[in-house]
């Protein structure tokens, strides 16, 4: 069933889990995703990035027939726009079906992020989608530039940003980056922050940048209040690595059996994650 993510993350806050947000790109990206979380009964996110939007398929050509894929589905599915920037794509996307958008406006100074996303807000009621939005500069890993203390929420500009914007999930960095990490490297989270903003918000907080966190890191963070987590670097790293596998071994491999092989390896990733974020058998 398509449903927005205020539902399900409200009952994840109330449980103490967290659900899945994983980036797609494309339909058979979104397929196996779904047929993860319906192996697992889990409820799903389908995240997919403003920038993938732009450079590969706009969300006019995705979004219905994914919206067909969650109604068909035997669980809760969500499709959220990921780190949505520009404020007209923003409610674009509202315009196309999404159920769920994030707006980032965390590059600005925190007055206009406040006014960018408590507008959004606004905007997005008159669809009954939920918005995300983010405090602090989760990043991304380029060379050995990893997340630094000054990209770290301030707990106390979160609080305040979560009560004055009305949003249903806010996006803190407290250790984690977007993208591949150093091989063997593993981020250390700073916890008192998750910690001070989930006491005084006791609202659904979000995990960015969940691939190669570590099992333990991403098992505190449920603990401790997370109940969205996002993966995407890990997820096209499986599929790629399936493909890779695939040509070595037999280089003439036809391509509809390169792609079916290559979902089921995605797929197999997703529900390692579910089971990890504590979020299997919480579908309604």
């Amino acid at each position: 069933m398509y449903v927005s993510m205020k539902g399900m993350l409200e009952r994840a806050n109330k449980g103490n889990y967290a659900i899945m947000a994983i980036n797609c790109f494309n339909l058979e990206t979104a397929k196996s995703v779904i047929d993860a979380a319906q192996e697992l009964r889990a409820p799903i996110i389908i995240d997919l990035y403003q920038d993938h939007l732009k450079q590969h398929l706009g969300s006019r050509f995705l979004t219905d027939p994914i919206i067909r894929m969650a109604n068909e589905a035997s669980v809760e599915v969500a499709i959220n726009l990921d780190h949505g920037q520009d404020v007209g794509f923003v409610k674009r996307c509202l315009q196309n079906g999404f159920s769920s958008v994030m707006m980032d406006a965390s590059a600005y100074p925190i007055e206009q992020n406040i006014e960018i996303t408590r507008n959004m807000v606004e905007f997005a009621e008159t669809y009954d989608a939920s918005v995300e939005a983010e405090v602090g500069n989760i990043g991304a890993v380029a060379g050995d530039h990893i997340t630094n203390d000054k990209m770290y929420t301030d707990p106390e500009l979160a609080i305040d940003f979560a009560k004055r914007t009305g949003i249903d999930a806010l996006a803190i960095s407290y250790g984690s980056s977007h993208g591949n990490y150093p091989e063997g490297y593993v981020p250390e989270f700073h916890f008192d922050i998750l910690e001070k903003i989930k006491k005084e918000t006791k609202m659904p907080l979000v995990l960015h940048g969940g691939s190669g966190c570590g099992e333990d890191n991403i098992r505190t963070s449920v603990k401790l209040g997370i109940n969205k987590i996002n993966v995407g670097s890990d997820f096209m790293k499986a599929n790629a690595k399936k493909i890779k596998q695939q040509l070595e071994e037999d280089p003439e491999i036809n391509y509809v059996d390169l792609i079916h092989n290559t979902l089921e390896a995605g797929k197999d990733l997703v529900k390692y994650y579910i089971k990890l974020s504590q979020s299997t058998g919480k579908s309604l």
